[in-house]
C-alpha cells in the first residue's frame, strides 16, 4: 500500500493534521499563551496506521464498539461477522475502516472530506455502504460530520477514536473529566454489555460533577477491574446536539465534546504498553490518553429496546461531533 497522504487544515490558533489512512486525526495543535501544544496522540510512522494503528485517531466502522459473538441479525437474516476480541466483533471486525486508506474527495484550507466504499459482505456486514467524513476547523473548534448510505438493510455506528492528552506528560491521570450522564452500560468480563443500564449514582462512574481521573480510577469497583479502568458507554442525558464530555488539564486547557449521538464511550487507555511510539518519540504507556467516542449503543442489534443502529436503503446516516477547545 502507498504511504498515506498527510493533510493539513488550519484556522486561527489551531492546526489539524489528518491522514488518509483511517481518515485519522494525527495532530491537533492549539496555540495559546504557553505556545503550541498537540492535544491528541499520534503515531510516529504514518504507515503504521493501516497495519496496526490500534485505532489511534482513526474513524472507526462499520460498527464502533462491540457486537456479541460476531452474530448479527437484520430483518431475520443472520450474518456472521469477523471477530477480533474475545470472540466478539470490535470496531468493525478484523479489517475495519481504521485500516483503510480513504479517498480524498475535497479539501480546502479549513476543511477536508474523505470517502470510502465498503462492499456487501465486508467483514460479514450486509449491504454496499458509501461513507464520507468531513472535518472542518474554525478558531477553537473541530467539527466532524459523518454521512453514509446503503443499498441493503444493515447496521452502522461510526465513531472517532482520537485519544486526548491536553498537557505534556506521560498520562492523563491528573486531568478532570465531566460526563453529563445519569447511567452507563454495565459490562461482562469480555467487555460486551450485559444489557443492564446502570445508574451512575454511588459508583466511580458518576462523572456528573468534574472528577480527577486518578481519583475515579483508584476506587474499588468490579466494573473498573473488568475494564482495567473505564471503558464504558455513558448514556448522555438529553437529546440532540449537546455536551457529551468536558476534559480539563491541570494547565487549565480544556476540551468539550459535543454530539447528537445517544452516548459516549469513555476509554482511559489501559491497553497502551509502550509498543507504540508517539510523535514526540516516546513510547505510549498506560493511560497515555483518553478516548471520548461519541456513538450509538454498543451491541445494540442484540437489544431491540435500545436506540436502533439499523440503516436502510433510501435513508441517509448523518451525525455530527464537535470538539471545542479553550483555556481557563
Amino acid at each position: 500500500m502507498a504511504t498515506p497522504r498527510i493533510l493539513d487544515l488550519t484556522a486561527d490558533g489551531l492546526r489539524l493534521e489528518l491522514l488518509t489512512a483511517g481518515a485519522a486525526a494525527r495532530r491537533l495543535v492549539v496555540d495559546d499563551e504557553d505556545g503550541p501544544a498537540d492535544v491528541v496522540l499520534g503515531l510516529a510512522d504514518p504507515a503504521s496506521y493501516v497495519v496496526d494503528g490500534g485505532y489511534v485517531g482513526a474513524v472507526v466502522g462499520r460498527y464502533g464498539n462491540r457486537i456479541d459473538a460476531g452474530r448479527l441479525v437484520v430483518d431475520g437474516a443472520e450474518h456472521r461477522l469477523t471477530t477480533n476480541q474475545f470472540g466478539n466483533t470490535l470496531h468493525g471486525g478484523a479489517d475495519g475502516f481504521d485500516r483503510r486508506d480513504w479517498e480524498l474527495l475535497d479539501q480546502g484550507p479549513s476543511h477536508a472530506t474523505l470517502g470510502l466504499t465498503s462492499p456487501d459482505g465486508d467483514q460479514g456486514f450486509p449491504g454496499t455502504l458509501t461513507v464520507t467524513v468531513t472535518y472542518r476547523v474554525a478558531p477553537g473548534s473541530v467539527t466532524i460530520e459523518y454521512g453514509a448510505e446503503t443499498d441493503a438493510p444493515t447496521v452502522l455506528n461510526l465513531t472517532h477514536h482520537a485519544y486526548f492528552r491536553l498537557d505534556a506528560g506521560a498520562t492523563v491521570d491528573e486531568h478532570t473529566l465531566e460526563v453529563p450522564a445519569s447511567s452507563f452500560l454495565a459490562l461482562r468480563p469480555d467487555l460486551v454489555p450485559t444489557g443492564e443500564v446502570r445508574a451512575v449514582a454511588g459508583t466511580p462512574f458518576d462523572l456528573r460533577t468534574p472528577t480527577v481521573l486518578r481519583d475515579a480510577l483508584a476506587r474499588d469497583d468490579e466494573q473498573l477491574r473488568i475494564a482495567g479502568g473505564i471503558d464504558h458507554h455513558y448514556v448522555v442525558d438529553g437529546a440532540g446536539m449537546r455536551m457529551a464530555a468536558r476534559l480539563v488539564a491541570p494547565s487549565g486547557r480544556w476540551l468539550e465534546v459535543h454530539s447528537d449521538q445517544p452516548g459516549v464511550q469513555v476509554y482511559t487507555g489501559a491497553h497502551f504498553d509502550g509498543t507504540q511510539t508517539g510523535l514526540d518519540g516516546r513510547p505510549l504507556t498506560e493511560r497515555a490518553g483518553i478516548a471520548l467516542e461519541t456513538q450509538g449503543y454498543p451491541d445494540a442489534p442484540h437489544h431491540p429496546d435500545w436506540p436502533s443502529t439499523v440503516l436502510r436503503p433510501g435513508e441517509r446516516y448523518a451525525t455530527t461531533t464537535q470538539w471545542r477547545l479553550g483555556r481557563d
